[in-house]
């Protein structure tokens, strides 16, 4: 494949909407370096790898050379964004906004390179704007357009208030395009009508239009519903590296290939390789372990990542197993897997098989904090955790 093809591959994966392709395609083939424009507002700026989706995103377009813009919407921020929403949002004080900002910019620097984003702040220009020019912007749509938005139509059907500054976010969203030159703009799936508001806004003002690309919303560990601190389902940004190693390590073999997708900085091709060893019989524990590492050594350091597995034990059982567990190898003369009330037995963690089988039928035995069954297997040439009941546990090699 061409070097665009590649591209575009690339910056395809994992997205939910390009608007429109043919014209991305287009913006990358004429060798200019483009204005990648995602917007911000500083609300809640506790982040968790849900968010961390659109970064990602922008993140791939910087690795291809491109101009990223970090846009945080300290004007916008103060009307409150209403997508998605059945009230009115309470808007943000300046002081809180000013807060907020800093904390975001030392969250989205673990995944953007700083040298090579520009961060700007919307009331840079807004704040300039004079009123009759604010005026001449919300010229620019119809009260029919902005009703044609779900949430404003749900709203005035339920016979729910819609202030007058709500329909100014659409418009000073887009204004943000125009001010910025985006070439592409990039937001999540509630997004799209102020995204593609910032098409209509920019052709206003005598501007090519901007590429408008969504992306969905992240699953959390559960594999069902999306990541959510509220739903308890998340891995945190700044959580501890034996932690995230835990919750990436223990998340649904069906959900793995979801996260490289959205999350991994890997290419495609190297994506398809690790697909190819789990359809060559790879234990697919190995690969989750392989993206864990790669975004604690994102989220913190190499070093972190390459000692992630021995604190995971530390995040196990609620705090009650210590720092340093006792390392253990047992050996099972080369067979592929190990029952698990044998692999007990061997490591020295119950007394006899008989206390095995009933420490497994009571639920009081653990693997990688998981509660396992009398038929569990393990697999040969991994580590696990294991606990049996509140005092015995150890890192156990099965060879």
């Amino acid at each position: 494949m061409s070097d665009v093809a590649d591209a575009l591959a690339l910056l395809k994966r994992g997205t939910h909407e390009i608007l429109l392709e043919d014209e991305l395609e287009k913006k990358l083939a004429s060798g200019r370096k483009l204005r990648i424009k995602a917007g911000f507002d500083p609300t809640a700026p506790d982040l968790h790898l849900g968010h961390s989706v659109l970064l990602t995103k922008m993140r791939q377009f910087q690795d291809l050379g491109h101009q990223i813009i970090f846009l945080i919407g300290d004007f916008t921020g103060r009307i409150g964004d209403p997508s998605g929403k059945n009230v009115t949002r309470k808007p943000l004080s300046e002081e809180e906004v000013k807060r907020n900002a800093e904390t975001y910019k030392e969250q989205v620097f673990k995944i953007l390179d700083p040298e090579l984003t520009e961060v700007r702040f919307n009331a840079d220009w807004f704040s300039e704007m004079s009123a009759a020019e604010m005026i001449e912007l919300a010229g620019k749509s119809t009260v029919a357009r902005m009703l044609e938005r779900d949430d404003f139509e749900k709203r005035y059907s339920g016979n729910q208030p819609i202030s007058i500054h709500e329909f100014l976010y659409p418009l000073v969203q887009g204004y943000d395009s125009v001010a910025l030159e985006a070439d592409i703009e990039l937001g999540g799936t509630d997004q799209k009508f102020n995204l593609l508001m910032g098409r209509e806004i920019q052709k206003h003002y005598g501007m090519t239009p901007q590429v408008v690309i969504t992306m969905p919303l992240l699953e959390g560990l559960d594999g069902v519903q999306k990541m959510s601190k509220s739903l308890g389902n998340y891995v945190g940004v700044d959580e501890a590296p034996g932690s995230m190693f835990n919750k990436l390590v223990s998340m649904p073999d069906s959900l793995m290939w979801r996260y490289f997708e959205l999350l991994s900085l890997k290419s495609n091709d190297e994506i398809d390789a690790l697909k190819s060893k789990v359809e060559n019989g790879a234990n697919p524990r190995d690969i989750k372990m392989e993206l864990a590492r790669e975004l604690i050594a994102r989220y913190h350091d190499d070093e972190a990542a390459a000692n992630a597995h021995r604190s995971a034990g530390n995040q196990l059982a609620d705090g009650e197993l210590p720092e340093d567990l006792p390392e253990v190898n047992v050996a099972f003369d080369g067979a592929a897997q190990a029952p698990i009330a044998a692999v007990l037995n061997r490591a020295g963690l119950v007394a006899n098989s008989a206390q095995a089988k009933d420490m497994l039928g009571n639920g009081r035995v653990k693997v990688d904090d998981e509660v396992v069954a009398r038929d569990c297997m393990l697999d040969t040439g991994c580590t696990y955790v294991i606990q049996a009941g509140k005092k015995r546990y150890a890192r156990v090699i099965i060879s």
